[in-house]
């Protein structure tokens, strides 16, 4: 299914410019390590756009967004265009301040962005400009389900249209859809939910995925997005035979994703053409 793009990363080892949350900035650098990029966290003005110079992509996370880091951001997604390197936005918590959404507004208006990530009201709140988001959660209401689907896929389209990048909405179904088509990926599992930085980390795996296949970067998102719900899956099944929680499943989403080869991925990927 998804022709040597692991296999690429490795023989490659993309270095991944990082501008993001610093909650989950060690779990990034080390799923980043663990499938076989290399990860930079730089995110002072003064330096960003020399670091984004000699990296293959820049991912941009908003979570623990502050003044001092938007122009940062603005710097090096600018630097990025300019050197044609994937950028790859995480719009976390769009919605639920001013802050944040003006922000994602902004950044949308000055950087070209391959592949936006998100849940779907953060999703909802970059296409709408507003938003309705708990904290950086999905809002209950905003679930992907069976009847909706389909026009979720729409809404999904639409936005890659608008913006010219790859979409990326992740829940229990994940959609990842350009202007034209959309993948759905029905890999990962609950538990994921239950530790936090699954989402950045996915993020961090799609900037890598796509630095080192930057001619299919709906291909590379869509691997990406199988390859951490993959490693969840197989996690939580370590997790139910040691008898261990969270933490665990964590440290072994980690490992796995170490692990992880061509044939893995094209076994256990569970992707439907829409």
């Amino acid at each position: 299914m998804f022709d040597r793009i692991i296999e690429k990363i490795r023989e490659k080892s993309p270095l991944v410019h990082c501008i993001t949350n610093y909650v989950t900035v060690n779990d990034c650098a080390n799923i980043l390590l663990a499938c076989g990029a290399s990860p930079i966290m730089a995110d002072d003005r003064l330096e960003v756009e020399e670091i984004t110079s000699i990296s293959n992509a820049l991912v941009i996370n908003i979570g623990t967004l502050n003044e001092r880091t938007v122009d940062s951001m603005l710097a090096a997604g600018r630097k990025a265009n300019e050197l044609n390197h994937p950028v790859i936005l995480d719009p976390v918590g769009a919605g639920a301040s001013r802050l944040r959404t003006d922000t994602v507004k902004r950044l949308l208006s000055e950087v070209k962005f391959s592949v936006i990530r998100g849940n779907i009201s953060e999703i909802k709140a970059v296409y709408n400009g507003s938003g309705n988001t708990k904290g950086v959660d999905a809002d209950i209401s905003d679930c992907v389900n069976e009847d909706n689907l389909s026009e979720v896929i729409q809404f999904a389209k639409s936005l890659s249209m608008r913006t010219g990048a790859v979409i990326v909405i992740t829940g229990s179904t994940d959609i990842i859809a350009d202007k034209d088509k959309a993948n759905i990926v029905r890999n990962g599992h609950p538990m994921m939910s239950k530790i936090s930085g699954t989402g950045c980390m996915l993020t961090s795996v799609i900037g890598a995925f796509c630095a080192a296949n930057p001619a299919d970067i709906m291909e590379a998102s869509t691997a990406a997005t199988c390859a951490m719900g993959i490693c969840g899956e197989l996690a939580y099944k370590r997790v139910v035979k040691d008898e261990s929680g969270t933490s665990s499943l964590k440290v072994h989403l980690i490992d796995y994703m170490s692990k992880l080869d061509l044939k893995l991925l094209d076994e256990w990927a569970r992707v439907k053409v829409r």
